[in-house]
């Protein structure tokens, strides 16, 4: 039965009077905030990230000192969030689908460590761990004059780990870390900050992932396995080529929601000191004062990584529907 022009209009004019209450109360909430933070004679803005931070980070990808702006230390810690969600997400992947393909082996002592790691480490809060981890490398490791040498020229200790690189100085050359006073000069040093965040993040993410992939696994009718099998192809070949192809469209869905869950939760750097961007963004508000301005770019720069994770994941899903068509 069609709906009749009165029933629109009223639908119409109902959903314009909820919309305007909605945009009144934030509009009461908006002025209220700006009068109060103005009777206390507290700035408002985003003036402030062209000040300078005068503070330092530990870890930058890009050159960065106590001189430059907060807009640039947001910068640093924006980078250092990206650096950590993809590696991490890479990582997690891969000991995701081990754990997951281990899950569902017919060996028993694989399957069922396979379910004790992942409801060990799904079942443990994600802050817990990583100040485990951060003790474990903390404490565990030698001070940097008995570190351990595992390759040449690759040093653990309770400063991290140092491993030389290529440098251009004159020409290219491996700059190798060597003992210097209480500490290694040269090469590249992975902070246990930073270790310890990636560590924790991956083992407990990939605890998800397992689970995704144990699901979509088993999503696949059985007839594929048993059609592989008449073909003449192993279990291995037979997960390779005609199993894994097709749960992959199970996988992929749930495995997005992993990644922003992974991107999200680095935040939790702050607990350790890693400098990510919830802990620059911690810092700046403490030293400006002006914690909702940038208290909400935060949350903005969270939100569009986020959808930006999404977005792509679902063209990338999209676009593998279209081939297998």
């Amino acid at each position: 039965m069609p709906v009749s022009w009165a029933a629109r209009l009223r639908v119409l004019l109902l959903q314009a009077l909820v919309l305007g209450a909605v945009l009144g109360l934030a509009a009461y909430l908006v002025n209220n905030t700006l009068d109060n933070l103005a009777r206390q004679g507290i700035a408002t803005g985003f003036s402030y990230l062209g000040r300078q931070a005068s503070f330092a980070i530990g870890e930058t990808l890009i050159s960065y000192s106590a001189a430059d702006s907060y807009g640039r230390a947001l910068l640093v810690g924006l980078l250092n969030t990206i650096e950590i969600a993809v590696l991490g997400s890479v990582f997690a992947s891969v000991l995701g689908l081990v754990i997951g393909i281990a899950r569902l082996s017919s060996n028993w002592l694989i399957r069922n460590l396979a379910a004790i790691y992942i409801e060990a480490l799904r079942n443990v809060p994600l802050l817990l761990q990583l100040f485990l981890w951060w003790d474990v490398l903390r404490i565990a490791a030698p001070g940097p004059r008995q570190a351990w040498e595992i390759l040449p020229g690759v040093f653990v200790s309770n400063r991290g780990l140092v491993f030389p690189v290529l440098s251009w100085s004159g020409g290219l050359h491996w700059d190798v870390p060597h003992l210097a006073g209480f500490n290694f000069a040269g090469g590249h040093t992975v902070t246990p900050e930073f270790a310890a965040l990636l560590v924790g993040l991956v083992v407990y993410t990939a605890a998800f992932i397992a689970e995704i992939v144990r699901a979509g696994i088993e999503g696949v009718p059985r007839g594929q396995s048993e059609a592989a099998a008449a073909l003449g192809l192993r279990r291995w070949p037979a997960l390779r080529h005609v199993i894994l192809p097709q749960a992959r469209r199970i996988i992929l869905p749930p495995l997005i929601g992993e990644y922003q869950a992974l991107t999200k939760n680095s935040s939790l750097a702050v607990a350790i000191g890693f400098p990510d961007l919830m802990s620059v963004t911690n810092t700046t508000l403490n030293q400006t004062g002006q914690a909702i301005e940038a208290i909400a770019l935060m949350m903005a720069i969270y939100l569009v990584l986020s959808l930006a994770i999404a977005g792509a994941l679902n063209w990338v899903n999209a676009r593998t529907r279209l081939v297998e068509r």
